[in-house]
């Protein structure tokens, strides 16, 4: 997106109309952002000031601000607050959040004792009290500026006014049966009765998960810290994408009980999970989600061409998703599936495809309340973020409708299958093996299938190899190994027989 332009503080005699005019700019950009805190304002109103503070910054001044960025990251600490000591420019490129929170992730093994409201600030033990806040007004970097402004993102123009075509169904329950049928195996949906039963739901909220688990560490991205320490930064952090705690552990860390009669257990709707048969070899499956709002998960599919259900139990979640064969804007798949690309953070791609997003047929948008669970299919594209504080529980899941398609992944795509342990060689063979002691009928009809969707697959290659596909170019759309949380296949086609796979 490109910089606005605002009003600098100097005068330019004979120009009053034009200055009240940027006046008048600046103010309507100040509502929808607060002032970033060192006063550096978007790299566009450099044309219009005569004082640029990138001036007195010597050698550096030759580098475009990103070479800058580059050069400091290979400072510690030490070097970096001293370069900061030079002049006003450097001191704003020293003080960037991203620059301390790697230096701190680099060298600190354990969590804080304590949060501080910032990255520097906790690195260095400084209470906000003792940090200092220089003026830099004259700096013009958009590199410094968009991060402030992606985390003030007022995220409530985005999720309002969703298109009747575009939001998600909302139903009270759904039988299994009904779940099974093509139509909604391969939909998602939003069930807004089916949590309420939890005792979880009844009981959890930040402040009870506080008393009784302060001190139990917990996965947020890179990080374990004590769920009070990842409180306190829930409650004051100013990062563009802020950490997300995504816990796969929790059950056993909290001493939960899962199924009928526990904590929680898996709507019923959703009927048997073809991966139980794998029992303590499964793979990784289910999940506690907690982040403070603008927090959450970029474009992905769920892993190993798995459903999933994310249940919210305090606060509220949007989603923007699409279909498998459909890459969102912004996200770009390379032609051997093996790799994407897409905006750094949530709010990026907001700013810059989200409008786009909501006119592309296929896209579906919806909020999920406190109480409510919404369902993933297999192979979609989803991107999910906190509208405000939040406590959620996630499971991912195989349906009998989705089976070939997972068999197809951890069989073609083995260097894509995530979540196993390393005891476990094959994945394929071992799941292959279980099913035929267990459900010997279900996995006859799935390797049928799978025969079917190898043979629709190769029959498409062989059209676009030989030009037979009306001129069009392989061009990523579609399933294949994509990143770490994204791993799937295709299952959003009514034909199950002809869903595509990796």
């Amino acid at each position: 997106m490109p910089s606005s332009v605002v009003e600098d503080d100097q005068t330019f005699p004979g120009d009053d109309e034009e200055e009240k005019e940027e006046e008048e700019e600046y103010s309507n950009t100040a509502a929808l952002f607060p002032p970033h805190p060192l006063g550096i304002r978007p790299a566009g109103n450099a044309y219009t000031s005569k004082l640029n503070l990138r001036s007195a910054t010597g050698f550096f001044c030759r580098l475009t601000d990103e070479l800058v960025n580059e050069v400091l990251e290979y400072l510690d600490a030490d070097s970096l607050n001293r370069t900061g000591c030079t002049c006003k420019a450097l001191y704003a490129f020293s003080r960037s959040e991203d620059l301390w929170k790697a230096l701190f992730l680099k060298s600190n093994s354990t969590s804080p004792k304590i949060w501080l409201g910032k990255w520097r600030n906790t690195y260095l033990g400084l209470p906000a009290s003792h940090s200092s806040n220089i003026s830099c007004q004259h700096l013009f970097s958009d590199l410094l500026y968009r991060p402030y402004q992606c985390s003030h993102l007022n995220l409530t123009s985005y999720t309002r006014g969703i298109p009747a075509t575009n939001a998600i169904p909302r139903l009270s329950h759904l039988s299994a049966s009904t779940f099974a049928s093509a139509e909604w195996v391969n939909t998602p949906f939003i069930l807004t009765d089916v949590v309420k039963a939890w005792p979880a739901y009844k009981t959890w909220s930040l402040p009870s998960l506080l008393e009784r688990y302060g001190e139990t560490s917990f996965r947020a991205e890179s990080v374990d810290w004590p769920l009070r320490v990842y409180a306190q930064y829930m409650a004051h952090n100013d990062d563009e994408s802020p950490l997300y705690l995504f816990d796969r552990a929790f059950v056993e860390k909290m001493g939960l009980s899962v199924g009928n009669h526990g904590d929680y257990w898996a709507p019923e709707c959703f009927g048997q999970d073809r991966f139980e048969v794998l029992g303590r070899d499964r793979p990784d499956c289910r999940w506690l989600i907690v982040g403070p709002e603008r927090s959450g998960s970029t474009f992905h599919k769920d892993p190993n061409a798995t459903s999933a259900w994310n249940a919210v139990l305090r606060g509220r979640k949007y989603w923007i998703m699409f279909p498998s064969s459909d890459p969102p804007p912004g996200v770009y798949v390379s032609a051997d599936q093996s790799e994407v690309t897409s905006p750094l953070s949530i709010a990026e791609w907001l700013l810059g495809f989200h409008a786009k997003a909501r006119r592309r047929k296929g896209c579906l948008e919806g909020i999920c309340n406190e109480g409510e669970v919404l369902h993933v299919p297999s192979g979609w594209w989803h991107l999910v973020v906190n509208l405000s504080p939040a406590i959620a529980i996630t499971q991912n899941f195989v349906p009998r409708a989705h089976l070939p398609a997972a068999l197809l992944f951890l069989r073609d795509q083995p260097d894509s299958v995530t979540g196993f342990s390393g005891d476990v060689k094959d994945p394929y063979q071992l799941f292959v093996q279980r099913l035929r002691e267990h459900d010997p009928e279900v996995l006859e009809e799935a390797l049928g299938r799978m025969s079917t969707m190898s043979a629709g697959k190769k029959r498409k290659w062989d059209e676009l190899v030989k030009g037979d596909g009306g001129g069009d170019e392989v061009n990523g759309n579609g399933n294949g190994g994509l990143f770490s949380f994204g791993f799937a296949a295709d299952g959003d086609n009514d034909d199950e027989d002809e869903v595509e796979v990796p």
